[in-house]
């Protein structure tokens, strides 16, 4: 694996890849006034534009969804990438040559990834030539077997590599590739014969459509490799843990309908697609596994913990309910709800198609039981429910599965159908569930007590995050004001914020900010200031606020004046003072000032010095705005 990304380079990165341009390149902008650009936002459904963008600061957020960060971060949701992935495609559009540290013993070759994207683009042009020509016959039938005629392949990029030991290294070394640069990117092998020979081929391809390696089928019966299907090996560009078959033709439609659909081959992707599930991806010669698992989740959004739904295509036999079990395993990865469509002939979605049409792939799909009640019912399967030990032992082994459902709202009506299902007492059913709840809770209260102490992650949000203000809230449009003052004209404060707190802001991720800004500030580190701001914050959701008030214009023509300022931080100051006020004045009344003299002279003393301060706050803040 490669070291860090240096950070000089991820900061030349920001500067060079302009945020309107790669943006731009995804969604229409518009002018929008007050150097910021308006656009309609991709990652959700919206008729009027609440997505905008300011270059100057590098900043967008969408003010109806509540994305929102740097072009890297940019990348990273719309194309599903994690940070180095981001920065890297970056680079690469902008023609950086990335440096890394040597903490892991090996540093990549300067510029590498455009030689290898070069390198497997031209390939998969080459492949897809092949196609047509009389030795790549086998594969044309193959895919006429299955339903497929030309311009399906093409629209899926299926290529052929021909049988000749080297005919694809022939190809790209008169385009200037090395030896050395297509064995590192799996094109050919090290004896310097082709990495695939006599086999169809489909491109995989990432979200953001670049291919970065292949899946290759055998199609005749001397091939010296057995195994009916191989993949590119593992490269710079190829993680088969990280990557799924018709992502790149499935990404928006994930995002815009918040499903997606496992399948488990390259044609029953096409096949899928063919008939109008355009949310169908696969694994590419591996499990799905937890990184598929998250890249659906970033993909999907998590905005509402049980919207969106991942459907898993299995069989009716025993290996289908082998790998239903297996997904149940692991099904707290996902945060859209889990469902199983079944086909009980055995057909996989090609294979349906073929032979009862279109709509049956759609009907498939649409015939999806919870992942629970797919397991549940094969786990009741295995005992005698006509025996009162049986359906005991079934309510127990049965019962787990209910308690485990992430939408506590529905395991109640769960609960019953299981008692229908066993024929047994609802409420015996219930305590059932109930114990094995509680049973679970203390596992794993006692297998991680330090929970609450983990470091929030992207991957495990923290319960107890600060929920995001409401942009309109009157009772907080001081806060936020001065807030967007911190992001976007911290030089005009005095020294000490001119006299702010913590204690100022009354809403949690607003005194957040304010948090990561004497951070940043005492961090003495040079750069954009934003970008200090925003890597000091602690939390994701802070981050996306500070995005937010990075790119959110301030209620002002021209530039910002230091009086402007003045009139806010005083302001909410004078907010603070008053509230403490109030408080004091309710105090006093409550207490006897014969009984208790000395403490009631004390507030009274103390009252003196607030209203004293708050005059001085007020003159302040009026003065500001003369």
């Amino acid at each position: 694996m490669a070291g860090l990304i240096n950070d000089e380079d991820i900061t030349s990165v920001r500067d060079r890849a302009k945020i309107e341009d790669v943006i731009g390149s995804y969604v229409a902008l518009r002018n929008a006034g007050g150097g910021s650009l308006k656009g309609l936002c991709p990652f959700h459904d919206e008729k009027t534009p609440s997505f905008q963008v300011t270059p100057s600061r590098g900043f967008f957020y969408c003010f109806g969804c509540g994305e929102g960060g740097d072009v890297i971060t940019f990348m990273q949701k719309i194309d599903n990438l994690s940070f180095a992935e981001a920065v890297e495609r970056l680079a690469d559009r902008v023609g950086i040559q990335l440096r890394y540290t040597e903490d892991s013993g090996h540093r990549p070759e300067p510029g590498l990834r455009m030689r290898l994207m070069e390198a497997h683009r031209q390939a998969a042009e080459f492949f897809a030539e092949q196609l047509s020509g009389p030795e790549a016959l086998a594969g044309r039938q193959f895919l006429a077997e299955r339903g497929f005629d030309r311009e399906s392949a093409e629209r899926f990029g299926v290529g052929f590599a021909p049988r000749a030991g080297r005919a694809l290294k022939q190809h790209l070394q008169g385009r200037g590739f090395r030896d050395a640069e297509l064995v590192a990117g799996g094109l050919i092998r090290e004896g310097g014969y082709d990495f695939f020979r006599g086999r169809l081929l489909w491109p995989i391809r990432d979200s953001g459509k670049q291919v970065v390696g292949f899946g290759a089928r055998r199609i005749f019966d001397d091939d010296r490799i057995p195994a009916k299907y191989i993949n590119t090996p593992e490269t710079a560009l190829y993680k088969k843990s990280q990557v799924l078959y018709g992502l790149d033709l499935a990404r928006q439609q994930i995002g815009k309908k918040s499903q997606a659909v496992i399948v488990e081959g390259y044609t029953d992707v096409m096949a899928a697609h063919v008939s109008g599930v355009d949310t169908a991806v696969a694994s590419c010669g591996t499990a799905f596994g937890d990184d598929h698992a998250r890249l659906l989740q970033r993909l999907m959004g998590n905005h509402d913990a049980f919207h969106g739904e991942v459907i898993f295509t299995f069989d009716g036999d025993a290996a289908g309910q082998a790998a239903a079990l297996k997904v149940f395993s692991g099904d707290q990865n996902f945060i859209a709800q889990t469902y199983v469509a079944v086909e009980p002939t055995g057909l996989d979605p090609c294979d349906l198609r073929l032979q009862h049409g279109e709509a049956a792939v759609r009907e498939l799909v649409a015939r999806r039981v919870p992942l629970y009640r797919f397991v549940m019912n094969n786990v009741l399967s295995q005992y005698d429910l006509d025996r009162v030990d049986g359906r005991l032992s079934a309510l127990r082994a049965a019962a787990p599965l209910v308690a485990s459902i992430r939408d506590t709202g529905l395991v109640g009506g769960y609960a019953r159908e299981l008692a229908g299902l066993l024929g047994m007492d609802p409420e015996e059913v219930r305590h059932e569930v109930m114990r094995a709840a509680s049973k679970t809770s203390r596992t794993t209260s006692r297998a991680a007590p330090s929970d609450q102490q983990e470091p929030v992650s992207q991957d495990r949000p923290a319960k107890d995050l600060p929920r995001l203000p409401e942009p309109r809230d009157r009772l907080l449009a001081t806060e936020r004001e001065t807030a967007k003052l911190l992001v976007q004209a911290p030089h005009l404060f005095r020294p000490g914020w001119d006299g702010l707190s913590v204690a100022d802001f009354t809403h949690p991720a607003y005194a957040a900010v304010f948090t990561s800004a004497e951070k940043a500030l005492a961090q003495q580190e040079t750069g954009d200031w934003i970008h200090r701001l925003a890597a000091a914050a602690e939390h994701d959701q802070i981050r996306t606020l500070i995005a937010s008030l990075a790119v959110e214009p301030l209620p002002i023509q021209g530039e910002v004046e230091a009086r402007f300022v003045v009139a806010h931080s005083s302001g909410l100051q004078l907010l603070t003072v008053m509230r403490q006020i109030s408080e004091l004045k309710s105090r006093l009344q409550r207490t006897n000032p014969v009984e208790a003299a000395t403490k009631y002279n004390q507030m009274f003393s103390e009252l003196v010095v607030l209203e004293a301060r708050r005059k001085e706050l007020q003159n302040r803040s009026l003065g500001a705005l003369d």
